[in-house]
């Protein structure tokens, strides 16, 4: 890399090294800085890491290795990638809202197109960030928010206090949801007692924070029971407030 002159002399590797401790919004305002200071943000050595660490459910190939990589072409910078990917992201995203949006009902979302949202999310690849970035917007209905910290805790095995501060940092953990259940009838599981079990329907009302704590245990694994278990008739989740 070429040295550019600067009013205060910073050797290379120390402003690598200054470069590589940012984070993207400032890296990019840093960049806008200087020339100099443009090159050095452009790095590969800073820009690979990054895109690492926001997809790494994701594989990267430069064309020679698996046919299900996401491709970068040898000529390509990471920085550049690293754009494109994030549009790719962006443009999923989009397709995963409007999957919600044409379900049958705007204010609930039936057990097989929820965990179908997840799917599609799993599907995608979604990093944190990019749940972080996309779904968890407080103009987005509360099921998407709740989609995407399923996909989060379920699929990308995310702790629970990562989850946590990103449903802080998006102003969205107090939001709530109604989960309902409705268990079919059945006989006593004992041989010496002769009765029957009705009907019944259940219901849970819980915050995202809930849902990201032990709180969502039992009702994020009776979602996916839900939808396999066949003495569950129903299970639906609702937007809880206005």
């Amino acid at each position: 890399m070429r040295s550019l002159s600067l009013p205060l002399s910073v050797p290379d590797d120390v402003a690598l090294k200054i470069a590589s401790l940012l984070q993207v919004p400032d890296l990019c305002a840093l960049a806008s800085c200087s020339p100099f200071w443009r090159e050095i943000c452009g790095s590969d050595c800073i820009w690979e890491p990054l895109v690492r660490e926001r997809w790494p459910p994701l594989e990267f190939s430069d064309g020679s290795s698996s046919s299900t990589a996401i491709k970068k072409t040898m000529s390509m910078g990471w920085r550049t990638f690293y754009i494109e990917v994030h549009h790719k992201m962006a443009a999923e995203a989009t397709s995963v809202v409007q999957f919600v949006k044409q379900c049958r009902s705007s204010e609930s979302l039936e057990v097989d197109e929820y965990l179908g949202a997840i799917e599609l999310l799993h599907a995608m690849r979604f990093g944190l960030e990019d749940v972080e970035m996309f779904l968890f917007k407080p103009e987005h209905t509360v099921l998407l928010n709740m989609i995407g910290l399923h996909y989060c805790i379920d699929c990308l095995r995310v702790p629970a206090i990562c989850v946590l501060e990103a449903l802080y940092r998006s102003k969205i953990s107090e939001r709530r949801v109604c989960v309902e259940w409705f268990e079919l009838g059945h006989s006593s599981p004992y041989p010496h007692q002769n009765f029957y079990i009705p009907d019944e329907s259940h219901f849970r009302y819980l915050s995202l924070e809930d849902l990201a704590m032990y709180k969502g245990e039992e009702v994020l694994g009776l979602i996916h029971e839900g939808a396999s278990d066949w003495r569950i008739a129903r299970v639906k989740i609702t937007i809880a407030d206005p």
